[in-house]
């Protein structure tokens, strides 16, 4: 086997918020990617998050690679005079967009890990782990964030290196083949990505370590090897991503393992059925910054676009026609989350203007998304104008939904279910490894709300600063809707994270949302008066003024039930004048929920309408006798 020496490839991985796309961000600039990195201008922040749904929510949603080609004092050091090209892979750090993980992990040689100063190892960070060493690529882990005044370096550096020694036991027992001396002689760095500082030393608590990247670079160039080839091996190249461009059509994102790839050439495409079609390279695209230049040729270690082949997805492999040698496809976990989505069915469907309503449209776009994203599924349902749409979690389903709704869809979302699977004859259901920091005096609070959730309390560690960490394992079904009621309760100071801990038979019924719903009874025009008589009965999710129909939930009643109401009332007019008839300060202000609050919030027997300028909760029966009818059928059902 033939090393290429003068190339890394690695990923960046860490839970999410951990400083992943800042440090991508810094190490473009000291590797000269823009040109002086000294007073840049703050608006190229986060160069990597570029969706704006990205850069809205900061997180990242979406893996993106990067190169850059470093010519520093380490690179001198070791004998790179023309300085080594570094291909990076920012991945997301939420659990919810795992396959984005995945699919960066399989085009890469190392991985760099993230982990905060402060909060420590997270579940993310675990599910992260675990698929490099299953991978068996060498690992840097990077303790991020020392300049925060609460950070914890020594404690969160053993917490890391004491997780990584579990993982490999877990995974030997499961045979897995891990070099456990290698672990731990794990080269450790101390930065801070936002000040651009990275050293082997560790500092102070506190503190910004000295210099800048060098020592992050150096280290890069040591403890990750140069892509493994053979010399005599036909081209095997994997597409990992893909992408489009207005010029050259769909671009596929391939990470070439043998061989040599160049523009013209004639290459068998291999496809998931393990049908092969010859098709040509129209053009060849090398990445150099955020910018991808064309390029006669690439060689075995490289990440390039190829363009030229119209349908080709993500998981198939490029291959010599003559000798075709194609490479396994990409596997992903399991979906655990599922939601209907289909066309909205309200009476206020199709207002806006040059809205898309039709269940063709809605399909199509579906289907798109299948394209580029592995984790996803979409199954059809009794229904021919909706789909059971499938994912890792809410979040990334609601992502779907909204980046729908921005591009002028009209849909109508289900509540999320979980995925069930039969084993041994029993029923089955996701669990999730759920993580709670909160202050200590919420503890109470969080476990009690666990345990309404069928929660199980797996650790608890105060770390002397006021703050708990609580681990639990509950269903995934248990976390849905958990997210709104664990901020309200907390006061907007705690944070939860989770991550996928397998399946466990079913654990019996879980109750919900403890409130009821306010219906409206009729269509109309909520008005300020109707609203103020009906404020006492509980909290309303619409403005006045507000067109309704109904059906549609207008508000939360505090009682377990649900109470249909006439938001529409107006006041009677007389011929007595009164000073204060037309003053609303008494009005309680509406709450609005997001979309992702939506979701959480709608009931067993509702769902939600999504459309460019409104998200609306409604029953899913709309009419109020339907609805008295198919609930004393579902009480008759349950008796017998």
């Amino acid at each position: 086997m033939a090393i290429r020496s003068d190339l890394r490839n690695i990923a960046i991985v860490a839970h999410v918020d951990h400083g992943k796309t800042t440090l991508v961000d810094q190490m473009l600039w000291q590797a000269g990617a823009f040109g002086d990195h000294v007073g840049r201008d703050a608006q190229t922040e986060r160069v990597m998050d570029s969706g704006d749904l990205e850069r809205e929510k900061g997180i990242t949603i979406l893996a993106k690679n990067t190169a850059v080609t470093y010519r520093g004092a380490e690179a001198t050091k070791r004998g790179f005079d023309d300085g080594v090209t570094i291909n990076v892979i920012d991945t997301p750090g939420h659990a919810d967009f795992g396959g984005e993980v995945e699919r960066g992990l399989s085009m890469v040689d190392g991985v760099l890990l993230l982990v905060d100063a402060a909060e420590g190892p997270l579940p993310q960070t675990r599910f992260v782990l675990r698929k490099s060493l299953i991978a068996q690529l060498p690992i840097i882990v990077v303790i991020n964030k020392v300049d925060r005044p609460d950070a914890r370096i020594a404690e969160v550096e053993s917490e890391t290196i004491d997780l990584l020694l579990s993982l490999a036991d877990d995974l030997s027992g499961e045979g897995v083949d891990v070099d456990l001396d290698s672990l731990l002689e794990v080269p450790v760095l101390y930065a801070s990505a936002k000040a651009g500082a990275a050293s082997s030393s560790a500092p102070a608590n506190g503190a910004v370590p000295e210099g800048d990247f060098t020592e992050l670079f150096g280290t890069i160039l040591d403890a990750i090897p140069g892509p493994h080839y053979d010399e005599d091996a036909p081209l095997q190249a994997h597409v990992t991503n893909l992408d489009a461009s207005p010029f050259l059509g769909r671009l596929a994102l391939v990470r070439i393992h043998n061989g040599t790839l160049r523009k013209g050439q004639q290459v068998a495409w291999v496809r998931h059925d393990g049908s092969t079609q010859q098709v040509k390279v129209t053009e060849l695209l090398v990445t150099e910054g955020l910018e991808r230049m064309p390029a006669e040729e690439a060689h075995a270690g490289d990440i390039v676009a190829v363009a030229g082949i119209p349908d080709i997805t993500i998981g198939e492999s490029l291959v010599d026609p003559d000798d075709p040698r194609p490479l396994e496809l990409i596997t992903v976990d399991d979906p655990a989350i599922s939601m209907t989505i289909g066309i909205n069915t309200s009476p206020l469907a199709g207002r806006v203007k040059g809205a898309k309503v039709t269940a063709r449209q809605v399909k199509d776009r579906l289907d798109r998304e299948l394209i580029g994203n592995v984790s996803l599924r979409v199954l059809p349902t009794e229904r021919p104008d909706a789909w059971e749409v499938q994912g890792r979690g809410e979040l990334a389903l609601a992502i779907l939904i909204e980046q729908m709704r921005r591009e002028g869809f009209e849909l109508t979302a289900g509540k999320p279910q979980v995925v069930t699977r039969t084993i041994n004859g029993k029923t089955h259901e996701p669990m999730e490894h759920t993580t709670v920091d909160v202050p200590e005096e919420h503890m109470g609070t969080v476990t009690q709300l666990m345990a309404e959730r069928k929660g199980r309390m797996l650790s608890v560690t105060n770390h002397g600063t006021g703050w708990v960490r609580l681990e639990f394992l509950v269903p995934a079904r248990g976390l849905i809707g958990f997210r709104t009621q664990f901020l309200t309760e907390t006061r907007g100071t705690g944070i939860a994270t989770s991550i996928a801990a397998g399946w466990e038979p079913w654990c019996g019924p879980i109750q919900r949302r403890k409130t009821g719903s306010l219906v409206s009874d009729r269509a109309g025009k909520a008005t300020p008066y109707a609203m103020i008589q009906l404020q006492e009965r509980g909290s309303f999710l619409i403005q006045p003024a507000s067109e309704v129909y109904e059906g549609q939930v207008v508000g939360e009643n505090p009682r377990g039930e649900d109470m249909d109401v006439n938001i529409t009332r107006e006041k009677k007019q007389t011929n007595m004048r009164s000073a204060t008839a037309e003053t609303w300060e008494g009005l309680v202000p509406p709450r609005t929920l997001t979309l992702e609050e939506s979701l959480e919030f709608a009931a067993d027997d509702e769902c939600v309408e999504v459309t460019p300028e409104a998200i609306r909760i409604r029953k899913v029966i709309l009419d109020q006798t339907e609805r008295f009818k198919e609930a004393a059928k579902r009480r008759r059902a349950a008796r017998d």
